[in-house]
């Protein structure tokens, strides 16, 4: 790797809490630092969602997690096309990026979130 291809990302994971509540992790990590927190955040349980984004706020990579399985397919695919533009997930990337803090949590604020079922 050479000195100017360091990599320098913010790797966040979307964590299943309950079916009404996740919450947005992110890291800022660099070098091999960045592919562990890349991979910690793959393979954890109960990430719904992982994403990569460079320092810009590019999208470098991502997809669904191992706790993919805890919400229906159609909230995930809802999830994919709308990562980019969140606004939690903007908030915590702004913090990271500008190194306010290297690691930041905070709930998923979406409209995504599956309905409750009739009782």
């Amino acid at each position: 790797m050479g000195l100017f291809s360091r990599k320098d990302w913010n790797v966040l994971a979307i964590i299943f809490e309950r079916q009404d509540l996740y919450q947005v992790s992110g890291q800022r990590a660099k070098g091999k630092d960045a592919e562990k927190a890349r991979d910690g955040a793959k393979g954890h349980d109960r990430t719904i969602y992982w994403a990569v984004f460079d320092q810009k706020g590019s999208l470098v990579e991502g997809g669904p997690g191992l706790g993919a399985n805890n919400i229906p397919v159609e909230a995930l695919k809802r999830m994919d096309r709308e990562i980019r533009t969140n606004r939690s997930v903007l908030d915590i990337l702004k913090s990271l990026e500008t190194k306010e803090t290297e690691r930041l949590a905070k709930p998923l604020a979406w409209t995504g979130y599956p309905k409750k079922a009739a009782e």
